[in-house]
């Protein structure tokens, strides 16, 4: 079944699902941004964040087994385009919950009494989507460490790419997923200490700062180092 698929042995494809599971683990965009809507809007939030940050890596496995992504490795250009416009978002999301973090007192107030109402889970899936999507860092990734995993002069390598893409998706799904089970369980035990406003508003200002570092570290980013 692996040779069909073009894929390397079964110990090669054991290997790749746990260099995907220390991949996941690392901190990161995805996992702090899965991390921080789960804190913020809930179990719902954290899904729809996780969901869309693997509907991303959808379209970078696409890309990858489609060859887009070795060019957008190849023409710097269209690299820099995305790794800047993917720096831009992450400081947007870090100075929205700067703001929040510093209007936390009227916030909490006007979701105390009802006048505003949680964000959609919509949004949380966009941003999960266009955090993966602006990364080309994630694109790079694909190009470099899927073909090590595929058979030598396999006839099939666009469905060998495509299974590779698939397991990825799958793994990554399900450890975010588990992450967000985990984080709401414990914020509902940690309750009393998560409902209070001062803690609030030092976790919005640390998650800021925070996709704010991730921030430059993207912008600084080069094709030659992901």
């Amino acid at each position: 079944m692996l040779s069909a698929l073009g894929l390397a042995s079964g110990h090669d494809l054991a290997l790749f699902m746990l260099a995907v599971l220390v991949l996941n683990a690392t901190p990161g965009v995805d996992l702090l941004l899965t991390l921080s809507r789960t804190l913020r809007g809930g179990v719902g939030s954290g899904v729809a964040a996780a969901l869309g940050i693997n509907a991303g890596c959808i379209v970078h496995a696409l890309a990858a087994a489609l060859g887009l992504a070795a060019l957008l490795a190849a023409w710097p250009p269209a690299f820099m385009a995305i790794q800047w416009a993917g720096a831009a978002y992450l400081l947007w999301l870090g100075a929205g919950l700067w703001r929040e973090a510093w209007r936390g007192s009227a916030n909490a107030r006007a979701s105390a009494d009802g006048s505003a109402a949680l964000p959609a889970w919509s949004a949380d899936f966009r941003a999960g989507l266009l955090t993966n999507l602006l990364n080309p860092k994630v694109a790079l990734f694909f190009v470099a460490f899927f073909p090590q995993f595929i058979a030598p002069q396999a006839a099939h390598q666009v469905q060998a790419m495509l299974a590779l893409g698939a397991l990825f998706v799958v793994q990554s799904t399900l450890f975010l997923l588990a992450v967000v089970a985990v984080v709401a369980v414990v914020a509902l035990r940690a309750s009393s200490l998560a409902g209070s406003p001062r803690c609030a508003r030092w976790a919005k200002a640390i998650g800021g700062a925070l996709f704010l570092g991730l921030a430059l570290r993207l912008a600084a980013a080069r094709p030659l180092a992901a």
